[in-house]
């Protein structure tokens, strides 16, 4: 490992973007039901070793289980002081509608007192844009968002914004075709614009040959990925992020800049013994031979630094302005930063050491 990122210079590193799919989200699933589901794939005791630090471990009839409590204040502050003490810069939130039950963790972090420590930004999935003959009102609240006082601005002042999982079969299927799928984005960015929050850096994620070959007459800025996916594969951390890398090259292909994902694990045997309703095509129990082993510390700082190295290497104007972790809490899908059960946080050191301070060897009660 060569000498670390100075971190006067260090890139702004998003951890997750959004828990239970896309990363990240401070707080843990914040819908009743879809928390308790959460809770049922983590419950098994071979997987208490990767549980959130709020949750709860509680005695049923026969066997220990696990609780999430409600998100408060006081955790979102937490989580907040956890991210800031890693040297991350912001996290990306994933977009559900303000009255929906899963944007309480956004509402909760919006009202923070200490909220400016740690800016954000908003990962939206493609199919919540809405149609061609119906667009999504979530886009309006969107630009709303942006005018906050930490809502992360790059390349001079651009509000970042990603917008993901997007697939050929969604865009003939909601938007008719790429030519309405490309208006739609010029209307966003006029919308953002006319709310005097200037111009939209627009991030595209989803399938890699249509980023590669409609990226940039889609007017992305940057292409990235939600996440390394390798599903019947298996192997070493090592493997892991080897195919993360290879997929930041990949993307590169698209002519466009390329903010790099870095991957944190990928395991998703919780939800593989115990499916949960979003991921409907998934059977119990097959597939749980497919998992990559969870990184040591200095192997999670390696990747990230290499991430560094990568996006520092690329010509001026094929870099990005930043550098996106999977994730903050995807703790049943084998990704995560925030401390386990009781306050692990080898991982938030990990990155430490990377982004802040390569010599700490602080290990302050962050829980």
């Amino acid at each position: 490992m060569s000498a670390p990122w100075p971190p006067s210079k260090r890139l702004r590193a998003p951890t997750g973007l959004w828990w239970a799919r896309c990363g990240g989200t401070p707080g843990m699933r914040p819908d009743r039901r879809q928390r308790r589901r959460v809770e049922t794939s983590l419950s098994p005791q071979q997987y208490h070793w990767r549980v959130p630090f709020f949750a709860k471990e509680t005695t049923g009839k026969s066997r220990s289980e696990i609780a999430f409590p409600e998100i408060t204040q006081q955790t979102i502050d937490k989580e907040i002081k956890q991210a800031v003490f890693a040297g991350i810069d912001y996290w990306a939130f994933v977009a559900y509608g303000s009255a929906d039950p899963m944007s309480r963790a956004l509402k909760v972090f919006r009202e923070s007192p200490i909220k400016n420590e740690i800016s954000y930004c908003i990962f939206t999935e493609f199919p919540r844009w809405g149609s061609h003959d119906k667009p999504s009102p979530l886009i309006d609240e969107h630009v709303k968002l942006m005018g906050d006082s930490n809502y992360l601005k790059v390349a001079g002042g651009r509000p970042l914004y990603f917008l993901g999982f997007i697939h050929v079969a969604d865009v003939e299927k909601r938007w008719g075709g790429i030519e309405n799928l490309r208006a739609q984005i010029e209307q966003f960015r006029a919308r953002v614009k006319a709310a005097g929050h200037g111009d939209p850096y627009l991030v595209l994620t989803g399938d890699k040959k249509l980023l590669n070959e409609q990226g940039a007459f889609l007017t992305a800025d940057a292409v990235s990925s939600y996440a390394g996916v390798y599903g019947s594969v298996r192997g070493s951390y090592a493997d892991l992020t080897r195919g993360a890398e290879r997929d930041w090259n990949e993307l590169a292909k698209s002519r466009l800049p390329v903010i790099p994902t870095v991957m944190t694990g990928w395991d998703r045997r919780p939800r593989i013994e115990r499916p949960v309703p979003w991921e409907a095509k998934q059977r119990p129990g097959v597939g749980m031979e497919n998992f990559f082993i969870a990184p040591t510390g200095a192997e999670l700082s390696d990747h990230l630094h290499r991430s560094i190295e990568w996006r520092a290497a690329q010509p001026g104007e094929m870099k990005s302005p930043a550098i996106l972790i999977y994730a903050w809490n995807e703790n049943d899908e084998g990704g995560w930063l925030v401390p386990t059960l009781p306050c692990k946080t080898e991982r938030l050191e990990a990155l430490r050491k990377v982004l802040k301070d390569p010599q700490s060897k602080q290990r302050p009660n962050l829980c």
